[in-house]
């Protein structure tokens, strides 16, 4: 049976720099990138090596210690490097781009004839299963564990975060396919989660074999952890799987049509963009080409991901694998005058949640905040203002 949640706590951070619901073209990147560092817990072990030539799909590297979880190039290429950081661990295995890009299709894949073993066998072979993670922990599900439940968000209430209703509109046919895929992994029920204060398009609320919730409320309530806890909560021994919306997509598309295809629509966003916007991607890609002639000032942070859970990278770095979305903010290493934009300051350029500053007046105002942290890291202090809204307690748990 379906819920409605209602989040009498939280917090929204209103920063400048929405993307525009606009869609941009970009070219295809110079390098992609597959980092290890963002499958927690995981220990790869190399199927390629440098100079190698790989195509769409092909298997790149696989879990150390589970070697049925295989992870796949996005795009048809040379291994142009495999970076090594200390202990020679692997920190990324960068691929160059050539020229031809076509793929071959296997055809299409009828998933309603096949047994949930035969399901995840499939996954697992061609690399589609690390869109697949597990709760608790948040790591690449085991494929050896039985999910109670799988978990699908069609919103993100981090801040500056994409509008999946924008970005998955008219993909009705590839995410009903994604869920019917998933409904063959769980005897339990697939949760499709929806913003309840905004209406959903029909890619969401026309989807079948899933239960349809809504959340209203501000940030945690888009945090996939957040909705588990209210919907079907983890119990010890338990696991949860969850998927993003776009990866269910990409799931759907290679049962269809027969070939992996790693792409997405991001968000641009950030106070120091210009005309922030949507542009579709190759997973892993580098953001040289996408930021460039787009950034307004010199001394910024870019991060793949939002603010809070993101991933600070290089302004020629590449995307995470579950990033959906750029940021790029001010960095917040400059001194502030004390009595202007310092502490002792009227506050009107700072947002605030508990009336320290005047700008709570202003609920629609929107703030430029760099990274600065005010002060050197220090011990908490209990002032109850954690538990009151709840951000910092379930901001890890996207």
């Amino acid at each position: 049976m379906s819920k409605t949640i209602k989040l009498k706590k939280g917090l929204d951070i209103r920063l400048v720099g929405v993307a525009n619901k606009v869609k941009a073209e970009v070219s295809l990147p110079k390098t992609v990138s597959i980092k290890p560092s963002d499958f927690h817990g995981m220990t790869p072990k190399m199927l390629v090596k440098e100079g190698e030539t790989v195509k769409v799909g092909s298997i790149v590297f696989q879990d150390k210690y589970k070697e049925s979880i295989k992870f796949a190039s996005p795009v048809n290429g040379v291994v142009k490097a495999i970076v090594r950081g200390e202990k020679r661990k692997i920190l990324e295995v960068l691929i160059g781009l050539t020229e031809n890009q076509e793929v071959e299709s296997i055809g299409a894949i009828d998933v309603n004839g096949m047994s949930g073993e035969d399901v995840k066998t499939k996954m697992l072979a061609v690399g589609l299963w690390p869109y697949m993670r597990q709760r608790p922990l948040d790591i690449v599900a085991d494929p050896k564990n039985a999910p109670k439940a799988i978990f699908v968000s069609a919103f993100d209430s981090s801040l500056l975060a994409p509008d999946f209703d924008f970005v998955l509109h008219g993909k009705n046919k590839e995410f009903q396919a994604g869920l019917d895929v998933l409904s063959k992994l769980t005897e339990g029920k697939v949760h499709l989660t929806l913003n309840g204060k905004l209406p959903a398009n029909s890619t969401f609320t026309d989807a079948k074999g899933v239960e349809i919730n809504k959340i209203y409320g501000k940030h945690p309530a888009g945090n996939v952890g957040t909705q588990i806890h209210h919907i079907d909560p983890v119990n010890k021994g338990e696991f949860v799987w969850v998927v993003n919306a776009q990866d269910v997509v990409n799931i759907g598309s290679y049962f269809l049509n027969g070939f992996y295809a790693a792409k997405k629509i991001i968000a641009i966003t950030g106070s120091e963009i210009k005309d922030p916007n949507y542009v579709e991607v190759i997973q892993g890609t580098n953001v040289s080409e996408i930021l460039s002639g787009r950034i307004t000032s010199d001394n910024v942070r870019v991060i793949s991901g939002n603010v809070l859970t993101g991933d600070k990278i290089d302004q020629d770095g590449h995307l995470g694998f579950y990033s959906n979305q750029i940021t790029v903010i001010p960095e917040g290493n400059q001194l502030k005058f004390v009595l202007t934009t310092g502490w002792m300051g009227l506050g009107f350029d700072k947002f605030s949640n508990s009336r320290l500053f005047p700008t709570f007046l202003f609920s629609k105002k929107r703030f430029r905040l760099d990274t600065n942290t005010n002060g050197e890291e220090r011990a908490f202090v209990m002032t109850g203002e954690l538990e009151k809204c709840s951000l910092l307690i379930f901001s890890r748990c996207n």
